[in-house]
């Protein structure tokens, strides 16, 4: 168990603890193992991606010819390696060893005398260090110190270590003077979570400084903008503004920040920003970014805050087919309420963890794990969408910027880390899947137990208890927002202890080997509505079941009917039905809509109302993770209401 950590109130179990035995994200991994992976490496060696290997070896001169890809690809490689890495972990195959040696030998090489390494940087002979944020040599730089650190972690040697050391005392020596020219430098900063990953490695102080010195920097000086998080010191901040990865990067760093020093004016500034990000500004699948490109406004400062682009919308701004939603942006959201629940053990943060996994995360991604989307809208149009910044009518193999497919494998890679945490008297299940975790508590006794379920198609999970502690444990069982009515049995006898939706339910007894918790979460469908300021959506509704986000596909409604033409009745009925023939096997939902054809004959703006043709019309939902997976067609998260 990690015991560095301060003022933390949840730890993971180690890497190790948890084994997948099937089910929906066992399955995930070994499609990560065996396809995602493998096919993510030849994207890697296509000079044509925007993350290429090749930068590294012509770095260290190895191969001759130019710098190709982002100036962004370094990070995108590293998180291959961290996804490599984590795979290895449950895997133990020699082959991703040699593999991630071959790498680290070749990025040893190409690092410069004095530590730094960014092979983009290294290759242009026009660029200076340290000159653009636009470089991005910090995100390069986090990637690499958070990806040796779980490298030294899991494997146990030192090769990337002594890399990442390397590179982070030449970091130290360039920020921690706090240069006020670098103040807003990280454009996307990975590097603060890179530099706690590289203390919790070490036990090396100095590493511990530099985050906070990343954290503090930003904002510190006039000339910022939102568009970095740089217009204010974050602990000044009440808004989530700008662009929603480096925000997302930025609030995942100061949480770690927080949870060595327990400074209490930055989790302030962190619960006022998550506040306004959830409560305005999140799509209903878990997306952060309603805006492609746009203009910042601050009245409180006096207006214009600069223009900005992959961010935040204003409050309640949340369109469907303009919708950005990077799915790094999604992941980013993801990796910080998972790190805001470690803190506070607060269900409403794994609520999120849950929402963003099942929706705005695996969305990215076709059902055989090889091709990717950038942008995650909850409305497209098909052949006749017009394209934004990053939309693609298909998913693709391969795109100038490969960030988001990198950030996907080693989300899948690593979710078994995020499924279980121990305090100091009590072990806490926060996601359910079919898996086995071992591992042992604060005080060193051990816990072991086993989940059967078919989550989140049936709402059973069974818990099997393998060994405990000869006394008195707390399981800690999240119980989602989401569900109604759940229940709960113990060895076969109903347990009366109140389950509120929202929270975690505390079972504390003394444990025995073969005791069987069975919690029920029942999964009746949901019609959901939106804030009324929300105005996009506003009279509007959207279907969940349990954790799960439905749409509508166009190649699932007649020829001659548009999505336009589909209206969702206030009382319609939903119905559940089991699709495993599917889309790799899913749940659907089946309902009775209504058809409301265009009675005036003419496709104009304006319409006199009341002349629509009206009909019955069935439907079939599928998850919206798994649309555009059926060719070229539209889809929509949210049907009007007809009342």
């Amino acid at each position: 168990m990690q015991t560095m950590t301060k003022h933390q109130k949840l730890f993971p179990p180690a890497h190790d603890a948890v084994t997948w035995n099937g089910g929906f994200w066992g399955d995930l991994f070994e499609l990560c193992r065996r396809t995602i992976l493998p096919s993510m490496r030849r994207a890697l060696d296509e000079p044509k991606n925007g993350a290429v290997f090749s930068n590294f070896y012509i770095a260290a001169g190895l191969q001759e010819g130019e710098r190709k890809g982002t100036m962004w690809s370094d990070g995108d490689c590293y998180k291959y390696m961290e996804a490599l890495t984590h795979v290895y972990g449950l895997s133990k195959e020699r082959a991703i060893l040699d593999e991630l040696d071959e790498h680290i030998s070749v990025i040893a090489a190409a690092q410069e005398a004095d530590g730094y390494i960014s092979a983009p940087m290294q290759l242009s002979d026009d660029k200076e260090r340290w000159t653009n944020l636009h470089d991005h040599e910090l995100y390069n730089m986090g990637h690499l110190l958070t990806a040796a650190s779980v490298h030294h972690q899991i494997t146990g040697k030192r090769n990337f270590l002594e890399i990442a050391i390397k590179l982070a005392d030449y970091l130290c020596g360039v920020f921690l003077p706090r240069p006020p020219e670098l103040a807003h430098f990280g454009f996307n900063p990975s590097n603060t979570m890179g530099a706690i990953d590289l203390y919790h490695a070490t036990g090396n102080e100095k590493y511990l400084e530099l985050a906070k010195c990343f954290v503090d920097m930003r904002g510190s000086q006039p000339g910022g903008k939102d568009l970095n998080q740089s217009m204010m010191a974050l602990r000044e901040e009440t808004r989530a503004v700008g662009h929603a990865v480096t925000a997302g990067y930025l609030y995942c760093g100061a949480t770690d920040v927080y949870a060595e020093t327990g400074e209490a004016a930055l989790l302030e500034a962190l619960e006022r920003i998550w506040d306004n990000a959830v409560s305005s500004k999140m799509y209903i699948t878990g997306g952060t970014s309603a805006q492609h490109h746009g203009a910042s406004q601050r009245p409180e400062l006096g207006g214009y805050a600069g223009a900005v682009h992959e961010a935040f919308g204003y409050e309640y701004q949340l369109p469907n087919a303009t919708a950005y939603n990077e799915t790094c942006a999604n992941i980013a959201h993801a990796m910080w309420n998972w790190r805001m629940l470690n803190l506070s053990g607060d269900a409403k943060y794994s609520d999120i963890v849950e929402l963003v996994l099942y929706n705005s995360m695996l969305s990215s991604m076709s059902l055989d794990g090889i091709k990717f989307c950038y942008t995650n809208p909850l409305r497209w149009y098909g052949a006749e969408h017009p394209l934004l910044s990053q939309d693609t009518r298909e998913r693709w193999y391969l795109l100038y910027c490969y960030c988001c497919p990198t950030n996907t494998a080693r989300t899948i890679a690593q979710l078994h880390n995020w499924f279980y945490g121990a305090s100091d008297d009590a072990f806490w299940i926060h996601l359910y899947g079919s898996n086995s975790v071992k591992t042992a508590l604060a005080n060193n006794a051990e816990i072991a137990l086993t989940q059967e379920t078919d989550y989140p198609w049936d709402d059973v999970i069974r818990i099997t208890i393998d060994s405990a502690p000869t006394s008195e444990l707390s399981l800690m069982l999240r119980i989602p927002g989401w569900v109604d009515a759940p229940s709960l049995r113990i060895n076969g006898e109903a347990h009366e202890l109140k389950l509120t939706p929202g929270a975690y339910a505390e079972l504390k007894r003394a444990w025995r080997a073969g005791d069987v918790i069975e919690l029920s979460l029942p999964m009746q469908p949901k019609l959901i509505k939106a804030h009324p300021k929300a105005e996009e959506i506003r009279n509007h509704i959207a279907v969940m079941r349990g954790p799960i986000v439905y749409c509508l596909e166009g190649v699932d409604l007649p020829e001659d009917v548009s999505i336009l033409e589909v209206y969702a009745p206030d009382d319609m009925r939903l119905t559940a039905q089991e699709a495993p023939d599917l889309l790799g096997g899913v749940t659907v939902i089946k309902g009775v809509a209504r058809r409301l054809q265009d009675g005036n004959g003419r496709g104009a703006l304006y319409l006199e109302a009341g002349k629509e043709r009206e009909e019955d019309l069935d439907i079939t939902l599928i998850p919206y993770y798994a649309w555009n997976n059926r060719g070229i067609n539209e889809m929509t998260v949210w049907l009007p209401r007809r009342f």
